[in-house]
């Protein structure tokens, strides 16, 4: 999973809809991108940082993470 793009998201109170609204693309596609399921192209990747305002790369790296160890919002 990419924990930094999720908890980045969340703590902006940002929905998957609302990413994927700002981004181009659909829901599932951005939960893709979190699952680590699909890697966003770089057009993509550039209105994911905008969207969640960060210059960080690292929330595009994919963690060892489960589900549970998702911060809450």
């Amino acid at each position: 999973m990419r924990i930094y793009m999720i908890n980045q998201r969340k703590k902006l109170g940002l929905t998957q809809d609302a990413v994927a609204e700002y981004v181009g693309v659909n829901r599932n596609t951005i939960s893709s991108y979190e699952t680590g399921k699909l890697t966003p192209s770089l057009d993509i990747a550039l209105k994911l940082k905008e969207c969640l305002k960060t210059n960080d790369d690292k929330i595009f790296l994919k963690t060892n993470v489960t589900k549970n160890d998702i911060k809450r919002s």
